[in-house]
C-alpha cells in the first residue's frame, strides 16, 4: 500500500546489532575475569602456604631459643596478610560467577545482557519490517485523494479505505418474526437496488447473536414500565455463491433478500415477511 521512510528504523537496528555484539564481547570479557579470578585464588592458596610454613619454622627456632622473637612476628604477619588476599581472591571468583548468571560455563547467548540486546534487536528489526503497510487482503483503496508522498501522519491516523474484494457477503436485518425457520446454510436470492431485474444467488452463513438494538450505545430498558413493544431486527450474514456478485457489489448498496426456508406460510403471514430491504456490505 505504502512504505514509511525507513532510513530511521535502518539506524535502529544497526545501533540493535552493535549493541548485542558489545553485549557478546561483555560476556567474553566476564568468562575472562573469572578464568583470572580463579588464577588469582590459585596463586593466593599457594602464598598461604608458604607462609604457613614459614611461620611454624619461625615458630620452632622461636621454641629452641634460637630465633629471635622479631622474626616470629613477621612470618605471622605475613601469614594473616596471605590469608586476606586468598579471602579476596575467593571473593572475587564468586563475583565473576554472579556476573556470568552464576553459571561459568552458560552460554553468550543465554546470558541475560545479551537475551536483553537481542530483544531490542527483534523489536528493531520488526520495527523496520513494519515500514512497509501491506494489504491484509486483496482489494480497492479508496478515500485515499488526500493521501499524497512525503506527507507526515500521526500514529493511529486513517489514511484510506480499503475494501475486501475476495469475500463478499450480505447483512440483512431480518424483522425477529422472519426468523422462526430461518437456518444457516438456507438458500437465499439477492436483488440489488443498482441492478433491478438481476438475482444473485447466496446462502445463509450465520444469524445474529442479538438485535440491533441491543448492541446500541443506549439499548431499550424493557423494565422500565414504559416499553413499547416493536418488532426487532436480527442481523444475517449471507455468503455470495454467485461468481459475477464480486464484480458487481459494492459496500453500501440496497438490496432485496429472500431466503428460502422450505417452510410455506399461511396467506396472512406472507406480507411483510417475504423479503427484507438492506445494505450489501
Amino acid at each position: 500500500l505504502f512504505v514509511i521512510d525507513p532510513e530511521p528504523y535502518k539506524i535502529a537496528l544497526a545501533q540493535a546489532d552493535a549493541a548485542v555484539a558489545a553485549a557478546r564481547l561483555n560476556v567474553e570479557q566476564l568468562r575472562a575475569a573469572y578464568s583470572q579470578a580463579m588464577a588469582q585464588q590459585k596463586s593466593a592458596k599457594s602464598e598461604v602456604d608458604y607462609a604457613q610454613s614459614q611461620y611454624d619454622r619461625a615458630a620452632d627456632l622461636a621454641e629452641k631459643g634460637i630465633n629471635a622473637k622479631s622474626s616470629l612476628d613477621e612470618a605471622r604477619n605475613d601469614l594473616d596478610k596471605a590469608k586476606q588476599q586468598l579471602a579476596v581472591a575467593e571473593q572475587g571468583i564468586i563475583s565473576a560467577k554472579a556476573a556470568l548468571g552464576g553459571n561459568p560455563d552458560i552460554e553468550t547467548d543465554k546470558h541475560p545482557s545479551v537475551m536483553s540486546a537481542l530483544a531490542a534487536r527483534d523489536k528493531a528489526a520488526y520495527n523496520l519490517s513494519q515500514t512497509t503497510v501491506k494489504a491484509p487482503s486483496d482489494g480497492i483503496v479508496y478515500q485515499a485523494s488526500s493521501f499524497k508522498v512525503g506527507q507526515y501522519v500521526s500514529v493511529g491516523t486513517p489514511l484510506f479505505a480499503l475494501v475486501e474484494t475476495d469475500d463478499t457477503w450480505i447483512d440483512a436485518n431480518f424483522k425477529e418474526t422472519q426468523l422462526t425457520h430461518m437456518k444457516p446454510g438456507q438458500k437465499a436470492e439477492i436483488v440489488v437496488d443498482t441492478y433491478p431485474g438481476r438475482t444473485f444467488e447466496a446462502t445463509v452463513k450465520a444469524i445474529g447473536a442479538g438485535t440491533g438494538a441491543e448492541f446500541s450505545l443506549l439499548p431499550a430498558q424493557n423494565a422500565t414500565g414504559n416499553w413499547v413493544k416493536v418488532t426487532q431486527r436480527i442481523p444475517v450474514r449471507l455468503e455470495m455463491t454467485d461468481p459475477d456478485a464480486k464484480m458487481a457489489l459494492r459496500t453500501g448498496m440496497s438490496a432485496t433478500v429472500t431466503v428460502d426456508t422450505g417452510v410455506a406460510r399461511g396467506l396472512p403471514s406472507i406480507f411483510g415477511h417475504a423479503t427484507a430491504g438492506e445494505h450489501a456490505q
